[in-house]
């Protein structure tokens, strides 16, 4: 039985490799399908157990100035991937509508399959995203649709462009997610860069429409191919998945939506002033009968009531 299941997985592997387009073979990650899936199991893994437990002792990271370096450099990488999309055919030759597979070696063929290339590499770079909250201890944001999504796209764009890369109509949901991501990564970048720039980040929350809105767009597109005269599109299977991506990841965001902004789960919560029986990280200075009073380690403190302060110096 063991041989048989080997047996049949030397054979899929065979069939992948004589099915895989030449124009792609040798670019990175796309030779077989182990490599890239080991990399997302090897995701899953750190976020979800490993990541968690290896930070559970120790203080977050702040990572400010790698963060903001981080989410400027990926504003960048998807405008150019935005632009290459668009200089491949979207703004080009193609019609928005029946594009089919370009299986050439045109320029513009091969220029389509380096950024869905360069796209589907993106998504390996983005699960840095997971790491950043790893490592600053941010659990609660590491929740299933996010996990979820770093890590089911590119496995699913790997199979994409290891048998379509030049997708014609199946390429415009990822030009689409760029275009998002140029959005989400310039908001992520400006609330990186500390307090000060909080007063430009007030459309937080339509962050989850624009994603909401990207998947409108998609699943429109791709329903055109239902109720088209002729459209034959070579492989019609991408067209379904592509549908189905659209519709469902729009289901899992708009429950994210209704947790977070309807429910309230997520809206920011306001900032309490420092109460008689509290305390507050700000440092305490009090001039008393001449004398510079501070306490220990800068910060006052509060016990049953009554201020305890540290040490009194001569000012």
């Amino acid at each position: 039985m063991l041989r048989d299941a080997v047996s049949n997985i030397e054979k899929f592997h065979d069939y992948l490799k004589s099915r895989t387009d030449a124009r792609v073979k040798d670019y990175p990650l796309m030779q077989d399908p182990l490599h890239m899936t080991s990399i997302l199991l090897t995701y899953i893994f750190f976020s979800l157990y490993m990541g968690p437990r290896l930070m559970a002792n120790r203080k977050p990271f702040g990572l400010k100035t790698a963060m903001i370096i981080y989410n400027l450099s990926m504003v960048l990488l998807n405008a150019y991937i935005v632009y290459e999309f668009m200089m491949s055919g979207w703004a080009t030759t193609f019609t928005w509508r029946c594009d089919l597979i370009d299986t050439s070696n045109s320029p513009q063929a091969l220029r389509m399959i380096r950024v869905a290339w360069l796209f589907y590499f993106s998504k390996y770079i983005e699960l840095l995203d997971t790491v950043f909250f790893v490592l600053r201890k941010k659990q609660s944001q590491i929740t299933f649709l996010h996990v979820f999504h770093h890590s089911f796209m590119p496995w699913t764009w790997w199979w994409g462009i290891t048998l379509t890369p030049a997708g014609g109509m199946g390429s415009f949901h990822a030009m689409v997610n760029a275009a998002v991501h140029v959005t989400m990564y310039f908001y992520y970048g400006l609330s990186a860069a500390g307090p000060r720039f909080q007063k430009y980040l007030w459309w937080k929350k339509y962050m989850t429409a624009i994603q909401l809105t990207q998947f409108v767009l998609v699943s429109i597109h791709i329903s055109q191919y239902y109720f088209m005269e002729k459209c034959d599109y070579q492989v019609p299977l991408w067209i379904h998945l592509i549908w189905m991506y659209g519709v469902f990841f729009f289901l899992l965001f708009s429950n994210f939506w209704i947790q977070a902004y309807v429910k309230g789960k997520r809206l920011p919560v306001k900032e309490e002033q420092p109460k008689l029986n509290g305390s507050t990280s700000e440092p305490l200075t009090v001039v008393a009968n001449g004398k510079h009073v501070e306490n220990g380690n800068g910060v006052h403190n509060y016990t049953n009531g009554k201020l305890v302060l540290g040490k009194v110096k001569e000012v």
